[in-house]
């Protein structure tokens, strides 16, 4: 067991609820296989508490801390800089703190780039459709977007969501070369033609994990094509009926389990300038 000493810094996650969380274990696994001393606790916090906690830990002087759900939106106005990412996107789910400036960053979006080239896919210069326009949707839009792909084509439903992924549609047209459209989910018609010419469809929505495993943001089956690549931001269970109806269609297939790791890892480089060791986290946590 690590040794904690008064030289020990913190890091975290805020969030509710946060006890099923796999990130204490990872970072705490990382920092002790750099020989870092961090150690890395988990706080359930929600957003009615959520300012009083961060003013406590800035005034702590702590490293740096994550965020999950609900804590996300409301992390941004409370921070004293946003990065590019979190300043579109609206949302935070990365602090880190330099003498007591609370600097807000999104590394959903890297995560599930880096997941992507990890599953032999580089998605510069090409087309895709994303299916949603919330949190884990948004987060992969924007970063998407500053990362080069030529287009997104963005299906949500008309929910609370929509007005804001309006103004991200708009934000990223006018600061990124990448041509950005926001479609009605209801029209079939649209989305078919819109999938006919991606290279990739991603699934950035909730639809279909668990329990409701027996459901898919795709019901029709022939809008899948052999040389389509399909994402899932899902990670639980690990291939939803989405992905394996593609598979089963010839599709190329990856979940959300690893940008789920590889947006911890970002967040552990950005409180540490070091690189997780990401073989060793990917066998221990994500095998």
């Amino acid at each position: 067991m690590k040794q904690i000493t008064g030289h020990t810094g913190l890091t975290g996650l805020l969030g509710s609820p946060v006890a099923h969380s796999i990130s204490p274990m990872m970072h705490n696994e990382a920092f002790e296989q750099l020989g870092l001393d961090y150690v890395y606790l988990a706080f359930d916090v929600g957003t009615d508490k959520l300012e009083t906690a961060v003013e406590g830990l800035r005034a702590l002087n702590v490293r740096g801390f994550n965020l999950t759900m609900p804590d996300k939106n409301l992390m941004c106005t409370l921070c004293d800089r946003l990065s590019p990412a979190a300043e579109i996107s609206g949302a935070v789910n990365t602090v880190v703190n330099e003498d007591g400036i609370l600097t807000g960053h999104t590394t959903d979006g890297i995560g599930y780039m880096q997941a992507a080239r990890d599953a032999g896919h580089d998605l510069a210069g090409k087309k895709m459709t994303l299916m949603g326009a919330g949190g884990a949707a948004t987060a992969i839009l924007v970063q998407a977007a500053l990362d080069g792909l030529s287009e997104i084509s963005v299906f949500s439903i008309h929910d609370a969501f929509y007005p804001r992924a309006e103004k991200i549609v708009d934000q990223l047209n006018e600061r990124t070369d990448c041509k950005v459209r926001l479609y009605d989910f209801d029209d079939e018609s649209i989305l078919r033609r819109e999938i006919g010419d991606s290279y990739i469809l991603t699934n950035g929505t909730s639809v279909g994990m668990a329990p409701a495993t027996d459901r898919s943001i795709i019901t029709d089956p022939t809008m899948f094509r052999k040389d389509l690549v399909v994402s899932d931001v899902i990670y639980n269970p690990r291939e939803t009926l989405l992905l394996r109806t593609a598979r089963e269609a010839g599709c190329r297939t990856f979940n959300g389990l690893y940008m789920l790791m590889y947006q911890g890892a970002e967040s552990f480089r950005l409180w540490t300038g070091q690189e997780m060791s990401i073989p060793l986290i990917k066998e221990k946590y994500f095998s």
